[in-house]
């Protein structure tokens, strides 16, 4: 491949993940990445000050080719010294090259091969839009990069639609770098394709051929979900080389930055930091703040106190509360400057963790937090005394409840029982499920069924899928289904209303899985989920495939007794008993570890897990064969003898002695 003009040099990849920190250097300044770049698209950035934007950390600004060519027009920048010259900006200059004004204005132009021909807003001309005008008007311009002119279409388009704009966005690519002709400017190459990974793929491979010094992501956040959009730049991204700046165009919150950059991706543009503080919300490591709110009217205390912005470091909540209220240009200014300077800190910080080696956790911790809205988790000293909720709180026979640390759980008001009501959810099913049977291992060696029993907010289910793919993002290619059972999906729902509550349901699975009962992942094949909706034991029978693994996650006896007695586990195990399968479940209730014992499971201990001081794991005797496990042993024997709960619920008083016999000979106390 011919060497890039901008010399650019990967730095850092971080481990578990595609996130990676690069340097290049354009004709004005040496860029760091990961960064955003804030959109000036008339040689302006909304309301701020070209020296604000170089104090908060810009590298580089994002201006609009077609709006330029009308106003002020190519003859000034020529005059001027190009766009550094006019705007006084000493860094570095993208300009994107009209092709969104394709796609936004399609009532205002008409297109054919040429290009589009538009009605200027400016005196009425009919202007036409083509590859070799796009990349004239960026010469004058004088940008450090320019972009091909491409063909934008709704991301949501038909297969049929999106292969045409890929095939023009080709030919246009072709042209447009014949226009660049001797100058020393940058381009960027666009990848097109709509949602399907075959034209992504043909995109790519067509533009990868000729010689240009980066590639943009263009056709997202135009219409599809975020899941299609994370799962549609994960996949594009690892088609482009790894020695060429990697751009996703007109995306977007600080959430999607993180989210992309663990994708793979290295450059972001987007109006939002300035668009939303016209309207007086705020980003903040802990969410978003909307300063119309009156609980912000006698603060004195700054957005954010670890915040090293001019805005920050003088003017209080209330003040920006009033401006917001009275809609002063000045709010718009502070509350936009304070937003850039987070976008700007949150890529050094990224960058910073990626080179030491810790983003993965860095993302895990970030991710939880940067789209709460502060109605929702009040970031204020003194909150209001009543916050009326966004969406409703109950659903069926469960609540949403709140713990004092922030995450939400799940009640079920007929017994009272929450789900994970002392730790998040997530967090509790990394330690009870996905670290104690050791999945990360177990796909590393080989295929696994997962069996989710009782799917609940489907926090099992996701940290199986997390641990899958931070494998599959190391070059790994594992396999994994992933079975849940349950009963009832309100609980599910419930917990999809409130996603700022429980992020680990930001993702496309829980979604998919709902509406359609399964969900393959589109960015790694071997990755299934499948939802069998019903009673479990009647359902178990038509699971499409035996487990490895069960996760066993019921409502305790005092909720579901039927779930923990001698015919469920006498169910399970036959279907299992032949098998290498080991079962780890939350409880530690006597009464249910001698019903697995009596019907043939092997028994051990398993972590803490809350307030609980130890778990359960069931094994077949294959897997208790192989020793990974500390069984219960004669001390537990014992303990179980002097217990008052000695036998499973509903076993008769006329076979307890048996019973009792059954247990103190089963193999594992021999």
């Amino acid at each position: 491949m011919t060497p890039s003009r901008l010399q650019f040099r990967l730095d850092a990849t971080a481990p578990d993940s595609r996130a990676r920190a690069a340097t290049f250097r354009t004709l004005h300044n040496e860029v760091l990445t990961p960064l955003f770049m804030p959109v000036g698209t008339q040689a302006t950035v909304k309301a701020q000050l070209p020296e604000s934007l170089e104090e908060g950390g810009s590298q580089i600004l994002l201006a609009n080719t077609y709006h330029l060519l009308l106003r002020p027009g190519t003859e000034v920048f020529e005059r001027m010294g190009g766009i550094h010259g006019l705007m006084r900006w000493p860094k570095s200059v993208l300009t994107d090259s009209g092709g969104y004004q394709i796609f936004s204005l399609p009532h205002s132009r008409s297109m054919s091969e040429d290009g589009a021909v538009f009605q200027s807003y400016v005196d009425g001309k009919a202007i036409l839009l083509s590859p070799e005008v796009s990349i004239a008007t960026q010469r004058s311009i004088g940008s450090d990069i320019m972009m091909v002119l491409d063909q934008c279409i709704p991301s949501t388009a038909s297969e049929k639609v999106a292969r045409a704009a890929v095939e023009i966005t080709q030919r246009w690519a072709v042209r447009s770098l014949e226009a660049r002709g001797d100058s020393l400017q940058s381009m960027f190459a666009i990848v097109q394709g709509a949602l399907f990974p075959a034209l992504r793929k043909q995109s790519a491979e067509g533009l990868l051929s000729l010689p240009f010094d980066g590639y943009a992501i263009g056709g997202l956040a135009v219409g599809e979900g975020k899941s299609e959009r994370e799962d549609t730049c994960a996949v594009t991204a690892e088609m482009l080389p790894a020695d060429r700046p990697r751009y996703l165009m007109g995306v977007g919150t600080p959430l999607d930055l993180l989210e992309a950059v663990h994708r793979g991706v290295d450059m972001f543009d987007c109006i939002i930091p300035t668009q939303v503080a016209k309207r007086g919300t705020v980003f903040t490591a802990r969410g978003l703040l909307q300063m119309r709110r009156s609980v912000y009217k006698f603060s004195d205390t700054p957005i954010a106190a670890d915040c090293a912005c001019p805005t920050c470091r003088k003017y209080p909540r209330a003040y920006l509360h009033h401006l917001t209220k009275t809609q002063e240009p000045l709010g718009w200014q502070l509350m936009g400057q304070h937003n850039l300077w987070f976008y700007h800190q949150l890529m050094r910080e990224i960058r910073a963790s990626i080179l030491e080696g810790r983003f993965l956790e860095y993302y895990n911790d970030r991710r939880r937090t940067l789209d709460v809205e502060d109605e929702e988790f009040p970031n204020c000293p003194s909150p209001p005394s009543k916050v009326k909720p966004s969406r409703a709180l109950t659903l069926g026979v469960y609540e949403m409840q709140v713990a004092p640390e922030g995450h939400g759980s799940i009640r079920q008001t007929t017994s009272g029982e929450i789900m994970h009501s002392r730790t998040p959810p997530i967090e509790e099913a990394r330690d009870v499920y996905v670290e104690q049977s050791d999945l990360t291992s177990r796909l590393r060696s080989g295929p696994v069924v997962l069996w989710d029993v009782g799917l609940g907010a489907a926090a099992n289910a996701m940290a199986a899928i997390q641990c899958y793919e931070q494998i599959a993002a190391q070059g790994g290619h594992p396999e994994m289904h992933i079975v849940s059972f349950e009963n009832d999906l309100d609980s599910l729902r419930l917990a999809l209303r409130h996603k700022k509550r429980f992020p680990y349901l930001r993702h496309g699975g829980p979604d998919a899985i709902l509406a359609r009962g399964k969900w393959h992942s589109r960015q790694y094949p071997g990755l299934r989920w499948t939802l069998l909706s019903g009673d479990f034991f009647e359902q178990m029978e038509h699971a499409p495939a035996l487990p490895d693994l069960i996760y066993y996650d019921m409502f305790s006896t005092r909720s579901e007794p039927r779930n923990w007695d001698l015919e469920a586990f006498q169910k399970l195990f036959q279907h299992c008993q032949h098998r290498h399968v080991e079962l780890f479940t939350y409880s530690m209730s006597t009464a249910g570890r001698v019903a697995m014992l009596a019907e043939g499971f092997w028994v051990a201990t398993g972590c803490r897990a809350g307030v609980k001081s130890e778990t359960t794991i069931a094994l077949t005797p294959s897997a208790a064969a192989a020793g990974r496990h500390a069984l219960l042993g004669k001390a537990w024997l014992g303990r179980w003898q002097r217990s008052h709960a000695k036998f499973p619920e509903g076993l008769a008083a006329s076979a307890e002695e048996a019973f009792a016999e059954k247990i103190l000979q089963h193999p594992q106390f021999r």
